[in-house]
């Protein structure tokens, strides 16, 4: 009996260890998950060393659209970095919930459907940035300057591994 219990007891603990790696962080003030994407709204902004309009500029994005990766919150501020881990504080309001995505790979097919034996619709460069649609465990259909297609998810930056979009 003292066997039985000691397992599930350990078989508990192993549960509720994994449980607490699993749960995923959540931002302070908005209890969206942390990290998450997002993209910038407008054409420029200022990325501040912190949170307030006190701290200085370090440097400022300038491609709307661009996808940029929430990692922190604190009050209408988000930390921010790009595709290479650039980054700093943004007000809120400079950033949009639009998924977008940043074309990694040099020279990427779009598919009709999300299998390399469909055909191309389209090309798209590295450096495009394009609308994130649905995704499933290894494709995501993009929509590119009124192109649209399926792509492997490995060649973007702006979704996770893990994400699935209908």
């Amino acid at each position: 009996m003292t066997i039985r219990v000691g397992l599930a007891a350990i078989l508990g603990m192993v549960l509720l260890a994994g449980g607490a790696v699993a749960a995923q962080e959540r931002g302070r003030v908005t209890d969206l998950p942390l990290p998450r994407f997002v993209s910038l709204k407008s054409s420029e902004g200022n990325v501040r060393r912190g949170p307030g309009l006190s701290h200085r500029i370090d440097w400022v994005f300038k491609r709307r659209n661009m996808p940029l990766q929430i990692t922190a919150e604190y009050g209408h501020w988000r930390r921010v970095q790009d595709r290479d881990g650039a980054g700093g504080w943004m007000h809120y309001s400079l950033l949009s919930g639009v998924r977008t995505v940043l074309v990694e790979a040099e020279d990427v097919a779009l598919y009709r459907s999300p299998s390399a034996e469909s055909r191309i619709m389209a090309r798209a460069e590295r450096g495009v940035i394009a609308r994130l649609g649905e995704c499933n465990p290894d494709w995501c259909r993009i929509v590119a300057q009124g192109q649209k297609g399926w792509v492997p998810k490995a060649v973007l930056w702006g979704v996770s591994p893990d994400d699935l979009r209908q």
